[in-house]
């Protein structure tokens, strides 16, 4: 079904959704949750496969071993007691590293989550849905198990009497209804929910920090990775920059994907700004470029595409896929009353992408300790959202898509503690080994 046809209504949102969470009423955690002051919270881990790089191994070797966060070294100070894992294709790692730190492997969800009883024996549950032997559907969408997952972790909370925090890597389902049933069951069983990219999370050069109440015109997010995959990465950059700007978020009211000559087009017609792109991508490469020629770099610059995001309150923005690679991350935007724009490029550290995911496990870590995500999960919802609807436009040829379910409303949080700010790759560097095994911090 398009997301547009869905049958959830603004108002209803509003009323038991991102407007109570804006207003500070996201349920407080159940009683039975709180443990002894000296007492290791106990972390349940759901993943589909854990294999090298994968989003399992870059996450859990943070939660395993000391990490780098900042300059310094942290350690999450939490029991990982048990896994359940989906599927085990060749170069599988859970067995060796569960035998390792002495984490035992159950063959479902809730006997996981349970510890083998009959009630829920964790207190904080870390669900990693992505990698894996997964189909695509007609869409071109990765129908990874986030929903499956999440219902038997809130399946095993609603019969045990109490909720947990919950966080949700990546986006919260490829389809909308689900996403948003996910949200409110996480609301309904006070279950703290936390979702996201770790590219919001890290370090910015030239350091870039927009005031709150901003008044942004226009904005554009760049990355040079595949259609879905890196278009939520993208998105949740541009969502995580432009969500405190003056008025506030309100949300989103048509999304439409372009690739090929019809972008190129919407650029000339004055609906996405070529300049600003350029300045964004200065940002990466250290000089202004032709647009077009980043495009074409090592390919046809036609094999770009764009998801155009019509904001209720007036704001232009673009999601924009350049080139080709997988470390790409730039914003640019204009401000209003500025004549100058502001743009940064997102420094993901040494090893590829692999090191952004120390700063989102430190903050994945600060939510299961607090019962609250340092950055509101409205916002992963909203993307999700996007996300569909994209994928809708992409599949009927880049018809626009009519979203009115996304015009909803949400308070943004500051999230810079939970920032990397570049201390970090003064200590691994570019010259530092990327270790093979459970290692974040390349010491062995």
């Amino acid at each position: 079904m398009p997301a547009a046809a869905l049958p959830i209504a603004r108002r209803d949102f509003l009323r038991v959704g991102a407007g109570a969470a804006a207003a500070g009423l996201w349920p407080s955690i159940h009683p039975q949750m709180a443990r002894a002051a000296n007492a290791k919270l106990r972390v349940g881990v759901v993943l589909t496969e854990f294999t090298y790089r994968s989003h399992a191994h870059v996450i859990l070797e943070n939660f395993l071993e000391p990490y780098l966060f900042n300059g310094l070294w942290q350690h999450a100070d939490m029991n990982v007691p048990c896994f359940y894992v989906d599927q085990f294709p060749e170069g599988d790692m859970s067995r060796q590293v569960a035998e390792s730190y002495g984490i035992k492997i159950y063959p479902t969800i809730r006997e996981c989550l349970c510890q083998g009883g009959d009630t829920l024996a964790v207190d904080a549950v870390l669900s990693i849905g992505e990698h894996g032997n997964y189909p695509h559907n007609e869409k071109g969408q990765h129908e990874y198990p986030r929903k499956r997952f999440f219902d038997e972790i809130a399946a095993v909370c609603r019969t045990s009497g109490r909720g947990v925090p919950v966080f949700n890597d990546k986006h919260l389902s490829y389809r909308w209804d689900w996403a948003k049933e996910m949200y409110d069951t996480a609301r309904e069983l006070h279950m703290p929910l936390m979702a996201g990219s770790s590219v919001p999370l890290a370090e910015r050069r030239p350091p870039l920090e927009l005031p709150a109440g901003a008044k942004i015109t226009e904005a554009v997010s760049i990355h040079a990775g595949g259609v879905e995959s890196y278009d939520f990465h993208c998105l949740e950059v541009l969502q995580s920059m432009v969500e405190a700007r003056a008025g506030g978020e309100t949300g989103i009211r048509e999304v439409q994907f372009l690739t090929g000559e019809p972008l190129w087009k919407a650029a000339d017609e004055g609906r996405w700004s070529i300049e600003l792109a350029e300045l964004a991508m200065a940002a990466e490469l250290g000089e202004r470029k032709p647009l077009r020629e980043i495009a074409a770099a090592g390919g046809d610059p036609n094999s770009a595409h764009g998801v155009l995001l019509t904001y209720t309150d007036g704001l232009r923005a673009i999601g924009l896929k350049l080139g080709s690679g997988s470390t790409r991350w730039n914003f640019a935007c204009r401000l209003d009353g500025n004549a100058t724009p502001q743009a940064t490029s997102l420094y993901v550290g040494p090893w590829q992408n692999r090191n952004l995911f120390k700063a989102l496990s430190h903050a994945i870590q600060d939510h299961f300790r607090r019962g609250q995500a340092p950055y509101p999960v409205e916002r992963t919802l909203l993307v999700t959202g996007v996300l569909d609807a994209e994928m809708e436009s992409r599949f009927q040829g880049g018809q626009p898509q009519a979203t009115p379910h996304l015009e909803f409303s949400y308070a943004p949080r500051d999230f810079r503690a939970m920032r990397e700010m570049g201390a970090t790759w003064k200590i691994i560097t570019e010259a530092t080994p990327e270790p093979p095994g459970i290692d974040p911090g390349g010491r062995k």
